[in-house]
């Protein structure tokens, strides 16, 4: 109750708080807007972005189960999800998955350090000039996109939660590689 009846005085202090929560609230209003433009760039039913199909060196996808990760190297629930992909890519590329792995680092030598320690059997590569960020807007990293062979985006996944990540995949890869292209 004294907060209230501080803040209605007309000091100088209380009107510098006022200003501070003001820009607080409107910081968090403009980043709740952020986050949602970017939770709405990509939806369930949308294809491939023509930044990632046309990037160099992208292995054939047409009729392919899909599953597109951004990852960072500074990122350590991307470190954690790695192992999950390889094991995921061993278990089911001859059916018809592949695994593109984005890299956001800003700085090369990340990039390259993360690879050489993780040395996943997957296809990965940095998004240099930041187009397929950009087209995707991933909200946090890492975020998996999982395309079915129709080339049209299934299911999102926020985040990496270890085995329960690694089950749901699997379970919606069985799926999804049993249906015609």
């Amino acid at each position: 109750m004294d907060c209230f009846v501080e803040l209605r005085s007309a000091s100088p202090r209380n009107d510098i708080l006022k200003r501070h929560l003001k820009r607080i609230a409107a910081t968090l209003v403009f980043g709740a807007a952020i986050c949602s433009a970017a939770r709405a760039e990509l939806q369930p039913g949308d294809s491939l972005p023509a930044s990632v199909t046309g990037a160099a060196g992208i292995p054939p996808i047409a009729g392919r189960v899909v599953l597109l990760d951004f990852w960072a190297s500074w990122c350590a629930p991307c470190k954690a999800s790695f192992p999950a992909f390889a094991r995921l890519h061993e278990e089911f590329a001859a059916r018809g998955l592949v695994i593109i792995a984005i890299g956001i680092d800003e700085k090369e030598p990340a990039h390259e350090a993360f690879l050489k320690k993780t040395r996943p059997p997957f296809f990965t590569m940095r998004d240099t000039g930041k187009a397929i960020v950009a087209a995707v807007r991933p909200p946090a990293m890492p975020t998996s996109y999982l395309f079915g062979r129709d080339g049209r985006l299934r299911s999102v996944h926020t985040g990496f939660h270890g085995r329960q990540t690694e089950a749901e995949l699997r379970e919606q890869l069985e799926a999804l590689l049993k249906e015609e292209g």
